[in-house]
């Protein structure tokens, strides 16, 4: 269990809402491997980038027109060179690498977690 439980209303503010990436590109400054990626989360939100350690179960080829899960309202952070604007998510595996956490359907951009 968690250290304490949420409230309804903390859980609202999170805004996990999908989008699609456009572009992903080995971040090679990153002190892991990373890549970068740009996510169009639709006309309400725009476009994102983030940097994400998903290097073992995807290359930047295969991430290009793929929908993901991403909280778009953290603030940016800087990761090195990068702004980094929203948190694409994911699941660690057995072996302590990321899969990340999608859509089983096709779903419009920018739409949020239900």
């Amino acid at each position: 269990m968690t250290e304490r439980p949420l409230d309804w209303n903390e859980f609202q503010r999170v805004e996990l809402r999908v989008g699609t990436v456009i572009s992903a590109d080995v971040f090679a400054e990153a002190r892991k491997p990373a890549y970068v990626l740009v996510v169009d989360f639709g006309a309400d939100v725009g476009t994102r980038k983030s940097s994400a350690q998903i290097t073992a179960h995807y290359t930047p080829e295969s991430l290009v027109g793929k929908q993901v899960v991403a909280v778009v309202n953290f603030p940016p952070k800087q990761i090195g060179p990068l702004m980094s604007e929203c948190l694409v998510t994911g699941f660690y595996d057995a072996a302590g690498d990321v899969v990340l956490a999608v859509p089983d359907g096709q779903v419009p951009n920018g739409a949020r977690l239900a």
